[in-house]
């Protein structure tokens, strides 16, 4: 019995060795099959990475879009070169009986394009303030956008250093209103200066205005006249909200101007009114609203004839304008 038991018991150990031997057999031929599928699947995901990366860069962007819609209007009135970046909006202003530039014209909807001798880029301003829905919103203008400080003639060089939604973005976390960094007047009061440069009645006029329409303004208008110190240029990024109380302060002010001002005998500088009060009435503004500022340089694509505009600004000076 212990024999027929070891032969059968040996019997079962070959054939269990038998089929263990088939069974490797087998599923070593099974794995051989499966090598190409695996490869396949290597191949597949290698394929996947760079879609996947294309797909992480997309969802970025359009989160960050989503974040931070902004529009940099750049006001022209003739072909110039215009920054490639996406933030920035070129806008022709005065387009009203003019032929188009191929940029957004602002003689659309709510309008006053045709007062563009008298308003410069407020006509513009004001379109955007009645047509445009962004949640930034500001204003450049086609020779000067904020940028980096560069010291150099080269034009090219100066484009490099102009303003990227990455910075507008990085600065608008940080603070309310982008503006220029302040001109400074050294011998003059920001009111003699325009006493000096412009029409004394006018600026007289704007003061009566404030004082009967917005009186909370009257010291802030007081205090920005009495320094040496102005935001020029009309350049500014903000929210559109912000935006919109501002223009709804500023056309109401200058409107009532215009309704009130003589401008007979007024030359072709001088009937840009109120493009120049605008420059005033803005740090007006500024004064009473409690903001984080954000002076940024301003980058000037051509160039700047200082000797003779501070010889200009000196005779105004001795001479008296008016």
């Amino acid at each position: 019995m212990r024999g027929k038991i070891g032969i059968r018991e040996g019997k079962r150990i070959e054939e269990w060795d038998g089929n263990r031997s088939g069974g490797i057999a087998q599923h070593s031929s099974q794995n051989s099959n499966l090598s190409p599928q695996i490869s396949n699947l290597k191949t597949q995901n290698s394929n996947l990475i760079p879609q996947a990366s294309a797909l992480k860069t997309q969802i970025s962007h359009h989160e960050r879009n989503e974040l931070m819609d902004i529009k940099i209007l750049v006001a022209a009135h003739k072909n110039y070169w215009m920054p490639a970046d996406d933030v920035y909006m070129p806008l022709q202003v005065g387009a009203e009986g003019k032929e188009l530039l191929g940029y957004t014209p602002d003689n659309t909807g709510d309008n006053i394009s045709a007062k563009n001798p008298n308003y410069c880029e407020l006509t513009g301003l004001y379109w955007a303030w009645k047509n445009l829905e962004c949640q930034y919103i500001g204003l450049c203008h086609y020779r000067r956008y904020f940028g980096r400080k560069v010291h150099t003639k080269d034009i090219e060089k100066k484009k490099k250093a102009i303003f990227h939604r990455e910075d507008y973005e990085r600065l608008l976390k940080k603070y309310d209103v982008i503006i220029p960094v302040k001109r400074n007047y050294y011998i003059e009061t920001v009111r003699s200066q325009y006493e000096h440069a412009h029409y004394k009645k006018d600026l007289d006029e704007v003061e009566k205005i404030i004082s009967e329409r917005y009186p909370g303004y009257s010291d802030a208008f007081i205090r920005v006249m009495n320094r040496r110190k102005l935001h020029i240029l009309n350049m500014f990024v903000m929210k559109k909200s912000l935006f919109d109380e501002y223009c709804t302060w500023l056309f109401d002010i200058l409107f009532e101007l215009g309704k009130r001002t003589d401008m007979t005998g007024y030359d072709t500088y001088e009937s840009r009114l109120f493009g120049f009060m605008s420059e005033r009435l803005f740090n007006v503004w500024l004064e009473r609203q409690n903001l984080k500022k954000c002076e940024v340089p301003v980058v000037f694509l051509e160039n700047i004839d200082w000797p003779k505009k501070i010889a200009d600004f000196l005779k105004r000076k001795v001479t008296g304008r008016r």
